[in-house]
């Protein structure tokens, strides 16, 4: 079992920043895909982007490449996402994820946080 809280939404300007953090508890030893997915009103679930727990492989959507920078801190088994220059698009709930196995190619995860709002106006 494994639980994620994430924290550092809020609102932003178009071109501002925001940096989110996600904190695991349970059972963080085992290697697994720690990812970051959005979903905004009307539109499909996004994987934003992937990496496993112990910093390896970063993944990006192609929405994001570029702005945001996923990492993860193994001292103190926390997820971030830095996201820069946003945009009014990037507008979404941002759920932490976790998940056993590969990353790649994933979109469905084992574990989700309870999510944080992000809101970027312009």
């Amino acid at each position: 079992q494994v639980e994620l809280v994430e924290s550092g939404g809020g609102s932003v300007l178009a071109g501002g920043s925001l940096r989110l953090a996600c904190a695991a508890s349970g059972n963080t030893r085992i290697r697994k895909c720690m990812a970051w997915v959005r979903q905004a009103p009307g539109k499909q679930r996004e994987v934003v982007a992937t990496i496993y727990n112990d910093g390896t492989t970063p993944y990006y959507a192609d929405s994001v490449k570029g702005r945001f920078t996923i990492s993860h801190d193994n001292a103190k088994n926390t997820l971030y996402l830095q996201m820069n220059s946003l945009k009014p698009e990037d507008t979404a709930m941002y759920y932490c994820a976790a998940g056993w196995g590969r990353c790649t190619g994933r979109s469905f995860f084992d574990y989700y946080g309870q999510g944080t709002q992000v809101t970027v106006s312009s």
